[in-house]
């Protein structure tokens, strides 16, 4: 298997998931901030030019995290970072599913129209930078609100370390290196993202 790897957090999803599974990824960086991502060859790979891609041993080309995530669980189902058990992989993928909806792509698209606009403003359509202001009010909305749900819990599925902890930790340990303040009123969050650090794996 060959991993499309770069900056960002959703290749660090990738990594983490990776490195809780001792699995050993070969990677092929790719330049993001050259554009590389966006070149002809890369686009032979992913016609999105989104990063990251997975290509497995007969060629066949996987992207998308979560989807990259479900195959390596699949491959190597131990340690299980989805579920042992019919229940367990729903709770994980409702949460994971509800994490993408209300706080990935709302801050993605909030970031992008506004501090990272000059950025992003020649690869892709983005909303107007007024928007793209209510998106991050509406993300950090939405984070003080899982951040209340969350309360009196060690990992998001309770003491269970899961699939549904790696994006949104991921993004949200992006998010202060990429210029965006979390909430000063969080009480959950910054001590689960001391969890989350102390694992060693969101350095992978």
């Amino acid at each position: 298997m060959r991993f499309y790897d770069s900056l960002g957090p959703n290749p660090q999803v990738v990594r983490t998931f990776a490195a809780e599974k001792g699995i050993a990824l070969a990677r092929v960086p790719v330049d993001i901030m050259a554009g590389e991502n966006r070149s002809e060859a890369f686009r032979a790979i992913n016609p999105l030019g989104q990063m990251p891609a997975l290509q497995l041993d007969d060629g066949t080309v996987v992207t998308e995290v979560t989807a990259i995530c479900e195959l390596l669980e699949d491959l190597h189902p131990q340690p299980a970072l989805i579920g042992t058990n019919a229940v367990e992989r729903a709770e994980t993928r409702m949460w994971v599913r509800r994490f993408d909806l209300a706080l990935l792509e709302p801050f993605m698209l909030g970031f992008r129209a506004t501090l990272a606009r000059s950025f992003f403003a020649p690869r892709m359509p983005l909303l107007s930078e007024a928007a793209g202001q209510e998106m991050m009010a509406h993300w950090a909305e939405r984070l003080r609100f899982f951040d209340a749900l969350l309360a009196g819990r060690r990992f998001v599925c309770g003491d269970r370390f899961s699939l549904a902890d790696i994006p949104l930790g991921a993004f949200l340990r992006f998010a202060p290196a990429a210029g965006v303040s979390l909430p000063a009123d969080l009480d959950w969050i910054p001590g689960w993202l001391d969890r989350l650090a102390a694992r060693g794996t969101f350095d992978a």
